[in-house]
């Protein structure tokens, strides 16, 4: 049942908001200046705060802004009975949900309650999402080969230097690219992420750099390409070493003056994104080959991390199995099952040549076919 703290000097105002608030089944807390209510907002968890501004001791722009330090993501409704516009921006400005002037109609109240309710539990489910899709790209393992990667993202994510990310396929790439940009100050705008081998070279420019409305035949409206929609965070163009040389040409422009045309414009539009290349090629020989342009090679591999192959880091295998046990009984919605010491060790001996990807097929292959404990016999029976 939400809880809300009325925070008012005067107690008729109180008393009324309590109940009209009881009525509708809320739990609700009283406090009748800053004070108090900023001791009880240490002390317990409130899903709204109402919040007077003139008040002894301390008034409600003080509080409003020593609690949102304190709860940041708890919503404050502030009211007053000498509203004025100045009065609400500023009090929008210190981080207010909503204004209402006194005394307050009951419709408008409830509604501004249920909405900051409503908001309160938005943020506290994309939290939890967030930290469900950190853990599911969470880099697992102790082994000194990785122990090297993990060391490279922690100097480098927080600077804006471009990365190339080097490694077979499978190996975790996309692992740390993810890593690079949820450490680095551009955590809070969006990664976009780009296959440059899935997309067919004659929509690859349109893809990046977006199009204009009838641009060639298929362009029925605007485009925005993946370099406008990653402004102000990070574009991960993977396997980059299957771009076309007409659109590597185009990426080396926008890495030199941050600028983009879109396919069929004649606009020249500022980008602020941090990119991060990978590629399973040999970016060298592919230059040599005349398929990849050196100076742009140049430009994105201001640091170069590679990612080995698992076959060259065997022991981080049995993390990686129980986080696979973790996480397929998790999207199963089953319990999660044992796995037997001679099971993992037979794995362990096994050749990886699809790496951590092929680990985690067989890992799932293994909990669909063995009975509640994964034996030895099961994995010499399933994992190849």
């Amino acid at each position: 049942m939400p809880k809300i703290l009325i925070v008012d000097d005067e107690r008729s105002i109180r008393y009324t908001l309590k109940e009209i608030l009881e009525y509708e089944s809320y739990t609700v807390d009283e406090a009748e200046d800053g004070e108090k209510a900023l001791d009880m907002l240490q002390k317990a968890k409130y899903d709204v705060v109402l919040c007077d501004i003139k008040m002894p001791k301390m008034d409600g722009m003080e509080l409003l802004e020593r609690a949102m330090i304190l709860v940041p993501d708890t919503p404050f409704i502030m009211i007053s009975a000498h509203g004025t516009i100045d009065t609400a921006v500023e009090a929008t400005k210190k981080g207010a949900y909503d204004f209402l002037v006194k005394p307050p109609d009951l419709n408008r109240l409830l509604v501004s309650v249920r909405n900051a309710l409503d908001k309160a539990t938005l943020v506290t489910e994309t939290k939890t999402l967030k930290k469900k899709i950190s853990k599911t790209f969470e880099m697992v393992g102790s082994s000194p080969a990785l122990g090297k990667v993990k060391s490279a993202i922690d100097k480098v994510a927080p600077t804006d230097a471009r990365v190339l990310i080097t490694g077979p396929n499978g190996a975790g790439k996309e692992l740390v690219a993810r890593a690079l940009h949820e450490q680095s100050s551009r955590a809070q705008s969006p990664m976009i992420e780009v296959n440059c081998a899935a997309i067919p070279s004659e929509l690859i420019e349109s893809e990046l750099f977006g199009h204009e409305k009838g641009s060639f035949t298929s362009a029925v409206k605007q485009r925005i390409g993946k370099f406008e929609q990653a402004n102000g965070g990070t574009l991960f163009l993977d396997e980059i070493g299957d771009m076309s040389l007409s659109a590597q040409a185009k990426v080396l422009r926008a890495l030199q003056e941050h600028k983009i045309t879109r396919v069929g414009g004649d606009k020249d539009i500022t980008v602020d994104v941090r990119v991060v290349a990978a590629t399973n090629k040999n970016l060298l020989e592919e230059i040599e080959a005349k398929n990849f342009r050196e100076d742009l090679y140049h430009r994105l591999s201001v640091i170069l991390i590679h990612v080995p192959p698992l076959n060259e880091r065997r022991e981080d295998i049995p993390d990686l199995v129980n986080k696979f046990l973790q996480d397929v009984a998790r999207d199963y919605g089953n319990k999660p099952k044992a796995i037997t010491p001679d099971a993992l060790k037979y794995l362990q001996g096994l050749d990886w040549r699809g790496n951590v990807r092929e680990l985690r097929n067989v890992v799932e292959r293994l909990i669909i076919m063995s009975d509640e404990t994964i034996t030895e016999e099961d994995a010499r029976q399933y994992a190849k």
